[in-house]
């Protein structure tokens, strides 16, 4: 399995996101979008570390696509652009993009300032939250407990360890396979329908709060609230 963070650049003038694909590929796994509907898409499907969006975009300009993103994702988000105007890098601002980029651009400097922002979300990380909570359900990772509605709920090994892979990947569908790598672990070469004998018994754990854990039609799971 990849240890590469995943970057997504979404930029409509294919000239410049061959060139931008052709070099971050050396450094981090990355996939594209052509605009913003499409940038949308593949953030919401997949785990994205962080994001290079361009503002004059069709359809859903960046800072469409940058106010959805910060509706649910702190992820780290670069602007690149070649409007510099001071009010276009307020609006960003505004909206929490993390740094703002005008081309041209330097390729090493870009690459300096990804890995920049990479390494601040990983301090922050060190300071973790514990305690992940959505209504009445409560789940604690360093007592390893489940709360519902302040009642101590039962939960095995596994379906503990799976049900947090679901919430700390939140709105994010998540196949078979990888829930098995990430909960069983690479090594298991058991059958995937061990997933779906696990989701069962949570929902059923879970009560009113099963309605959190959604099937992903030929996909697999996703843990959303709505």
């Amino acid at each position: 399995m990849s240890t590469r963070y995943k970057v997504l650049v979404a930029e409509d003038e294919v000239k410049i996101r061959e060139i931008l694909v052709d070099f971050l590929t050396d450094y981090y796994e990355v996939i594209e979008a052509k605009d913003g509907e499409e940038a949308l898409r593949l953030f919401h499907s997949q785990q994205i570390d962080l994001v290079l969006l361009d503002l004059m975009m069709p359809g859903r300009d960046g800072f469409s696509v940058l106010k959805e993103i910060r509706s649910v994702s702190k992820v780290p988000v670069m602007i690149l652009t070649a409007r510099s105007s001071v009010e276009d890098q307020v609006k960003g601002y505004d909206l929490k993009v993390d740094d703002y980029v005008t081309k041209p651009f330097d390729n090493k400097v870009l690459v300096a300032k990804i890995n920049r922002l990479l390494a601040r979300v990983n301090e922050e990380d060190e300071v973790e939250t514990y305690e992940l909570a959505f209504d009445g359900l409560v789940v604690n990772k360093l007592s390893r407990t489940v709360r519902i509605d302040n009642e101590l709920i039962d939960f095995r090994p596994k379906e503990f360890d799976l049900l947090v892979f679901l919430i700390e990947n939140h709105r994010i569908a998540l196949d078979r396979d990888r829930i098995l790598d990430a909960v069983w672990g690479i090594d298991y070469f058991g059958d995937t329908r061990v997933v779906d004998t696990h989701i069962k018994k949570i929902r059923k754990k879970l009560g009113t709060y099963a309605k959190y854990i959604h099937t992903v039609f030929g996909v697999g799971y996703k843990f959303e609230v709505i």
